[in-house]
């Protein structure tokens, strides 16, 4: 009875029985598989073990893949072999026999690995504008008529240009990353995304694209394209839906070869996230509440570029975003918008730095304020007299720890009973890739080894399984998404002290953990205990 209600939804649904099976969790994939090839005598293959680079291109046409479901898998000789899941599809290799005029062969696969082989598989063959010749293009851009040229040509929907654009941008977006670069070289361009951390390149369009590319961004972040010879600032923001939007902050920098175009993604539903996603341990987000509540005070996010320093201080703003409060924020350039925060653009050109926008914060009534990043003295000097006279002050220092941004602000000039009496918190962090929950794997790592890492006896005879990464369809070889490895130092009255006789960082941050205050090391290890990242990541992004 179930087997002829299968039938007929997939009679109804025009789709192919199998597919209708594992779509609706009726049947496992594998086992159809393995069952069909016992049954018809067929070789099964694992979709997975192929590289998308290696099927051959444009070799069958898109609407008999689609219509057959059949995958052209490598070609040996006058041989072409496809993947198929349903092996009682005759017509698939009669039709494609015909087509192609070569002896087909086909193997059989799992029908989900099948159905999202295809999808990447033909929307690679959308992107590949790498043989595109000028002939091919719908913008010309002529040298002396660029500006006029583009007003009219480049926003036409289907220009070529135009698409390969749009589809770079959406792709970064579904694949979670946080850069685009588009670059251009002597002899190539190529276009690479950052996801998770770590580059990796997409595509190689033609170089003689390089300059409509460069020249179809600036129009879509509303620069001067006119100007090559200078670096330049822009946004785009894209509407993905009604109510989905995202931002994009551009910067074109003259090359030897042309504009390199880096574009960074930003997400404001990072910042909605909660305190939560971030990745705390229990202790460290208490302290960080804790020190948001307080009427006054210090709060410093330290790191490197790209640590996540920014979704920290605007979880911590929102948390604070109340009818009650009034919040102003200076940055350079403001990243991501909320509503109820007063955000200033630091303009260096009329004038407006950090240290301007501070001082007029503090004529504005202000309960908390933010400052993107402590580059001098004056900034320092001002943030600190606003925590000092009732304000909770926010801001971003470049040092690798917690223990280090007590002596860099001693070293900037600032007096060290004034660091003793307005910083409140300090937290360092890093952002280490998460293993992927549906594939990782546990690692056998010898005793010594887990010591010499850092674990302490006591975790170790507790028992410990540190996981590495695999690798499936659903990641990226191995990870997928990020977590926060933090170091919060609260301003304890010992730690105080040693700030008051001016100790150096090695003094401080022994005297922190002495106070129980965990390290970034010690916290990866706690993330790599915990099963969510590999003892690589810990090793990639913390020191000893």
């Amino acid at each position: 009875d179930t087997a002829l209600n299968a039938q007929t939804h997939a009679i109804e649904n025009n789709i192919p029985l199998i597919t209708h099976l594992v779509s609706e969790n009726l049947a496992n994939a594998k086992a159809i598989a393995f069952s069909a090839a016992e049954e018809f005598g067929v070789p099964v293959l694992d979709l997975g073990a192929f590289l998308k680079e290696s099927f051959p291109e444009k070799l069958v046409d898109e609407k008999l893949i689609r219509k057959h479901r059949a995958l052209p898998l490598y070609v040996r000789g006058n041989r072409l072999f496809i993947a198929v899941s349903d092996p009682t599809n005759v017509n698939a290799v009669d039709e494609i026999k015909f087509h192609t005029g070569m002896s087909v062969d086909s193997v059989l696969v799992e029908d989900d690995k099948l159905s999202s082989a295809i999808d990447s598989y033909l929307e690679s063959q959308d992107d590949s504008m790498g043989d595109l010749d000028d002939e091919d293009l719908d913008i010309d851009l002529d040298e002396s008529q660029e500006q006029e040229e583009d007003n009219t040509s480049a926003d036409t929907d289907d220009a070529p240009i135009v698409k390969y654009v749009n589809k770079m941008l959406l792709d970064a977006i579904k694949k979670g990353s946080s850069d685009l670069h588009f670059e251009p070289y002597e002899k190539s361009y190529r276009v690479r995304y950052r996801t998770d951390g770590i580059l990796h390149e997409v595509s190689r369009p033609s170089i003689k694209l390089a300059p409509k590319i460069a020249a179809r961004l600036k129009v879509m972040s509303q620069m001067d394209i006119s100007e090559r010879r200078v670096p330049q600032d822009g946004r785009i923001k894209m509407k993905l839906s009604k109510t989905k939007a995202i931002d994009f902050r551009v910067n074109t920098l003259p090359t030897l070869w042309g504009e390199k175009i880096v574009l960074r993604i930003l997400d404001p539903s990072s910042a909605k996230m909660g305190i939560d996603a971030l990745g705390y341990e229990d202790v460290q987000k208490d302290m960080y509440m804790e020190a948001l509540h307080q009427p006054q005070g210090m709060i410093l996010v330290t790191g490197p570029t790209g640590s996540g320093k920014t979704v920290s201080l605007y979880t911590g703003l929102n948390i604070l975003n109340t009818p009650e409060r009034n919040i102003s924020t200076a940055e350079d350039p403001v990243e991501i918008n909320l509503e109820g925060i007063n955000q200033v653009n630091v303009n260096a050109k009329v004038g407006l730095n950090f240290s301007e926008a501070l001082r007029s914060f503090l004529r504005q009534d202000p309960d908390i304020v933010m400052v993107g990043e402590i580059r001098d003295l004056e900034t320092a000097s001002i943030a600190i007299k606003a925590a000092q006279t009732g304000h909770m002050v926010m801001s971003t220092l470049h040092t690798n720890s917690a223990p280090e941004t007590l002596t860099r602000m001693l070293n900037m000039g600032v007096p060290a009973f004034n660091i003793a009496t307005s910083v409140s918190l300090i937290i360092a962090q890093r952002l280490a890739r998460r293993l992927c929950s549906n594939c990782k794997e546990p690692l056998d790592v010898p005793r010594e080894t887990l010591l010499e890492e850092g674990f302490t006896e006591a975790q170790i005879d507790e028992g410990i399984t540190i996981y590495q990464p695999k690798g499936c369809d659903k990641c990226n070889n191995g990870y997928k998404g990020r977590v926060g490895i933090y170091e919060v130092v609260k301003i304890t009255p010992k730690i105080s002290q040693l700030i008051m006789s001016e100790a150096d960082s090695l003094t401080i941050a022994k005297a922190a953990e002495e106070e129980g205050f965990n390290d970034l090391r010690k916290s990866a290890l706690l993330k790599a205990i915990e099963g969510v990242t590999s003892l690589e990541e810990v090793q990639r992004v913390t020191k000893e």
